[in-house]
């Protein structure tokens, strides 16, 4: 039996595969030296291959997610690095509802994580503001109990 799966196919399973595989790593209650690599592989990998297929949406929150893995190993420069690639797709193309508020949430860790006051309470603050634009109930509840962690 031929196989009829295009590289198309390949990129898209290996994207979503290593996104979740990255949400179970920053899961983890205890995470080993090699389960913070694994974290921080498994973001990057999965951002190329959405690269490769996907669209400005998932760009934007590969961005995200890789963000967020930084700030949780403590590495601010590259959470900054990865937040405004993700604000600027954001922006770029017109992307809003909690993508926006947590792009907003991404550019305060990291700010905070760099000892940048100034910059961090202002993109807090428009994290706060935009959550006004979030459609769903439950999207802007989430997104409001994560911001509440700032």
């Amino acid at each position: 039996m031929e196989n009829s799966k295009t590289l198309a196919d390949f990129h898209k399973e290996q994207a979503i595969a290593c996104f979740n595989k990255t949400w179970d790593l920053i899961d983890l209650n205890e995470r080993t030296e090699q389960d913070t690599l694994n974290m921080i592989h498994c973001a990057h990998a999965s951002r190329y291959h959405w690269g490769e297929v996907g669209t400005p949406l998932h760009w934007e929150r590969g961005e995200w997610q890789i963000s967020k893995v930084y700030s949780l190993t403590g590495n601010g420069e590259s959470a900054l690095y990865h937040a405004k690639a993700c604000l600027s797709i954001c922006e770029t193309e017109n992307i809003t509802d909690f993508d926006i508020t947590f792009a907003y949430e991404a550019m305060a860790k990291a700010y905070k994580l760099l000892g940048i006051t100034e910059q961090f309470e202002y993109y807090k603050s428009l994290a706060y503001k935009s959550l006004d634009n979030i459609v769903e109930q439950n999207n802007k509840d989430y997104a409001l109990a994560e911001l509440n962690k700032l």
